[in-house]
Parts: structure tokens; C-alpha cells; sequence
């Protein structure tokens, strides 16, 4: 393991050289790593409220409130993706520290639930689409999601905000 790990550090030092000289370039990938979850998580919070207030709405609106949830997918994704890959760059600049982090593995487990949770939301988004009447039981599982969604962007942004101790 120690001696992969050396490699992987070798791989990428002359991407950590330029990104710890460069305070734009480590300040630029810090806001895009930053507004890529204030984007996503935004966009999904926001969504996960509304979905838990539509559920004691009428038929109707819960109808208008699942079009509206196909709507916030784009920018969650594209919110993601920025995340993701300034994340890696971060990850790289310091790969030593992170890849022996047990914060920065739990912060990449809530994520990898976060993202399971959002593809369970998805099947969920569909059934209730393609049922003539949405069961009771399929809007509480989309409940269930959404709760879940909120606790997890929530854990997630707290492991984050404890990244930078790891080197401490």
C-alpha cells in the first residue's frame, strides 16, 4: 500500500508544486470545489423542502411539484460535477494526507449515499409518474428519500468543513 501510495504522491507532485504556489489557482479551485455544493446542495435542499411540504398538498400540485423536481436534476448534476472534479484536484494537491484521512473516506462514503439515495429518489420520481394515482406508499418513500437527502448534504458539508484539520 505504502508503496502505491508513493507512486500515486510522485504522480501527482508537479500538479501539488503548482497548486500550493499558486494562491489564485488554490483559491480558484477552492470557490469552484465551493460553489459546486452551494449549487448542488442548494438546488437539492431546497427541492427536499418542497417535496415534504407538496405531500400534504393536493393531487395537483404534487403533480406540478414532480415536474418541478425533473427540472432540479441539471443543475444538481452540474453543481456535482464541479464538486468532483475540483475535489480531485484538491485530493491531489495533498494526496499523502487525504489518502490516509479517515475524514476524507467518510466524507466519500456520505457522498457515495448521498448519490445512492438520489438514484433511489429518481426510481421513486418515476413510479409515482407512471402510476395513474400515486400511492401513499410511494410519496412516503419519496419522503424518505428526501429526508435522508437533507441529513446527507448536511453530514457531507460537515466532514468538509473538518477537512482542513486533518493536516493539523
Amino acid at each position: 500500500m505504502t508503496v502505491l501510495l508513493d507512486r500515486a504522491v510522485a504522480l501527482a507532485t508537479p500538479w501539488a508544486n503548482l497548486y500550493n504556489d499558486s494562491t489564485a489557482l488554490e483559491t480558484a479551485v477552492t470557490f469552484v470545489h465551493f460553489s459546486g455544493l452551494f449549487v448542488a446542495g442548494g438546488f437539492a435542499f431546497a427541492a427536499d423542502r418542497t417535496t415534504l411540504r407538496a405531500l400534504a398538498q393536493p393531487a395537483e400540485i404534487r403533480a406540478w411539484h414532480l415536474g418541478e423536481l425533473r427540472s432540479i436534476h441539471r443543475p444538481v448534476l452540474i453543481g456535482l460535477a464541479a464538486t468532483a472534479v475540483s475535489g480531485v484536484l484538491m485530493f491531489a494537491a495533498d494526496l499523502r494526507t487525504y489518502a490516509t484521512s479517515w475524514i476524507f473516506w467518510t466524507k466519500m462514503a456520505l457522498l457515495a449515499l448521498l448519490l445512492l439515495n438520489a438514484l433511489g429518489m429518481l426510481r421513486v420520481e418515476r413510479q409515482v409518474r407512471a402510476g395513474p394515482t400515486a400511492t401513499s406508499r410511494m410519496w412516503s418513500a419519496l419522503r424518505r428519500t428526501a429526508v435522508a437527502s437533507m441529513a446527507l448534504w448536511l453530514l457531507v458539508l460537515l466532514f468538509g468543513t473538518l477537512l482542513p484539520t486533518v493536516g493539523s
